[in-house]
């Protein structure tokens, strides 16, 4: 009994005297990794400080004078299929009054708070809409169909409130040919707020913009040849569009 106590101090002994296992190094980013995560620490940080993003078009907007009489301008309120319209591809409506407020990833309630500033400030004659896609796919957390309309109606009634004719786009159809699109954003969805904004729009005599139907194809998905990445327009799918859009424009001067 006595040896086993004995044996059991020094192996009691020895363990307290052995020193500790050295930590393995914290692992070091790569420099490229640390440029991403420093750009995406930025991107967040301003989207803390301004998420309706207002200062993108503040500057712009203070510089645009009213419009002159008889001009007829025209403002189009969206998300990146607007952003990128004659800025990455296409030509936007060269020679006319139209001016172009689309931030890229926006979704409707964010555009929303923005109406005023980069709307209803520029004092235009008529507002084209063209949102919804961003919401269905959640780029600001999970939203209904009903929150998606309650935000459209709010914007179509601060328009009428100040006098401006409004004009409702369909959401574009996506597709799954170059890239994965459908499981973020889901025909039925789509199409679900596309039939609300139809009937949204003869129930308030409003315009609406079918932009959806002309660039189907016969698998009821966005034509290939007009996007690059089954969801924007490409130069081809801006090319469909215009016409389209200044159609819609005449029918809300005309009313």
């Amino acid at each position: 009994m006595k040896r086993i106590l004995v044996a059991t101090l020094f192996a009691v002994l020895a363990w307290a005297q052995t020193p500790p296992p050295t930590p393995a190094p914290a692992p070091v980013a790569a420099p490229d990794e640390m440029s991403r995560l420093r750009a995406q620490l930025e991107r967040s940080q301003r989207v803390l400080k301004d998420w309706p993003n207002l200062a993108r078009y503040h500057d712009d907007n203070a510089a645009i004078a009213p419009p002159t009489a008889g001009t007829a301008r025209v403002v189009f309120m969206g998300d990146s299929i607007t952003d990128n319209w004659g800025r990455r591809y296409g030509k936007f409506f060269e020679g006319k009054p139209y001016i172009n407020r689309g931030i890229s990833g926006q979704t409707t309630p964010q555009m929303l708070i923005r109406f005023r500033p980069d709307v209803i400030a520029l004092k235009p004659q008529v507002v084209v809409i063209l949102a919804g896609t961003n919401d269905i796919a959640g780029n600001t957390g999970v939203m209904t169909l009903e929150a998606i309309e309650d935000n459209l109606a709010s914007m179509a009634e601060l328009a009428k409130a100040n006098n401006i004719r409004v004009v409702f786009a369909s959401v574009m159809p996506v597709c799954d040919y170059i890239r994965p699109q459908t499981v973020q954003r889901p025909p039925e969805k789509i199409s679900a707020l596309n039939a609300w904004i139809k009937d949204y729009v003869a129930k308030n005599s409003l315009v609406y913009l079918d932009y959806y139907s002309a660039m189907l194809d016969d698998k009821q998905m966005l034509r290939q040849e007009i996007t690059d990445d089954g969801l924007h327009p490409n130069a081809a799918g801006y090319e469909i569009i215009a016409p389209l859009a200044e159609k819609a424009i005449a029918a809300a001067l005309a009313k």
